[in-house]
């Protein structure tokens, strides 16, 4: 059977050496192309040796032309936000379809992403064509997209924590307070004094609060499960692990409820999602380092009327590289798991 050829535009970043890890081990796929502008004309294992023996490519320059030319029908865009958009332009005219890792097309309105990221969108035009790549509340429009946002990591703990609360009236859509902590990989791999190791290890700080460029996405994707426009309150913290999320969601519950109720209504709401793990033990992200599951769980707070959830998850792998993955299997009818259970 004749593999299906993907390209990777930013494979030397975090993101982009997940996807090189989880696209070797798909059954179905070849990955035709790397790209790295730093890295270019070195050899792949060279710059990653936890490759050697399994990878034997070039880094290539991320030009749109030697893209297309190695035959890749997708290609991943792990790049930052507003580097993206340029690239997904001219690969969707040449026919070719896009997973995207940033948060270029993650938004409906250009003028929220103006608002959030403070500059024009680079090409607003195919902002209602994406489709925002959550397989487990997009799964039929996934599978027909060509041009699929992948969500990020804090958006995809924190909607899928909250979704069935939303979506089946369990919470009211007001007063959300969502408190995530994240590993140090989450910024990037790029050189910077606050993520260097002295900095990092040892302590925990709160940043880009009150208004992270993510919570534009949450409020967007939380507010459709609601039914009506909402706003929460979204505090991120840097804590010193390699990789991972736990996200803690404090919602005002819509009605008295027990804390088996809830996990009942959660256990249905995700019954045949085969990377959503709910159960009653508090998530911990030791639990799903290097994995595509999301752990979820809640209590009733009955002194303050309020549901609890929280999610772990790790963030280079179902919080980017792992969904995209997910979302690709869709796109090309393979099984949704191909390449992503060990």
């Amino acid at each position: 059977m004749q593999k299906t050829k993907v390209a990777i535009v930013g494979a030397s970043g975090y993101s982009g050496q997940e996807l090189v890890r989880l696209l070797l081990r798909h059954p179905h796929v070849a990955i035709a192309c790397f790209t790295s502008r730093q890295y270019a004309g070195k050899p792949v294992a060279d710059i990653f040796p936890k490759f050697r023996s399994q990878v034997d490519a070039t880094f290539v320059e991320p030009k749109i032309p030697d893209i297309a030319a190695s035959g890749a029908q997708a290609v991943f865009l792990a790049l930052p936000y507003g580097v993206a958009a340029e690239y997904a332009v001219p690969l969707l005219e040449k026919g070719i379809k896009v997973l995207d890792l940033s948060a270029d097309f993650r938004l409906k309105s250009a003028a929220v992403y103006k608002d959030f990221y403070e500059h024009e969108h680079p090409a607003p035009a195919l902002l209602a064509r994406a489709v925002y790549g959550l397989p487990e509340l997009r799964r039929g429009a996934i599978r027909k997209a060509d041009l699929i946002a992948c969500p990020g990591c804090y958006p995809t703990s924190i909607i899928l924590g909250c979704a069935p609360a939303l979506k089946r009236g369990l919470a009211k859509p007001h007063g959300i307070v969502a408190n995530s902590l994240s590993g140090v990989s989450g910024a990037g791999r790029k050189v910077s004094e606050e993520y260097i190791f002295p900095e990092c290890n040892e302590s925990a700080r709160a940043y880009g609060i009150p208004k992270h460029r993510h919570l534009s996405e949450i409020e967007q994707e939380l507010s459709l499960l609601a039914g009506a426009e909402l706003k929460i309150s979204f505090n991120p913290h840097l804590i010193p692990l390699n990789r991972g999320i736990v996200s803690t969601i404090c919602l005002d519950l819509a009605a008295p409820a027990t804390t088996d109720d809830i996990l009942a209504v959660y256990k249905n709401f995700y019954k045949g999602e085969r990377f959503v793990r709910v159960s009653k033990a508090l998530p911990d992200t030791k639990n799903v380092q290097e994995t595509n599951f999301i752990d979820i769980s809640a209590r009733v707070d009955t002194r303050t009327n309020k549901l609890v959830v929280v999610s772990a998850e790790d963030n280079l792998t179902k919080g980017a590289a792992g969904q995209a993955v997910q979302c690709m299997n869709l796109v090309f009818g393979f099984d949704e798991t191909e390449g992503l259970l060990n």
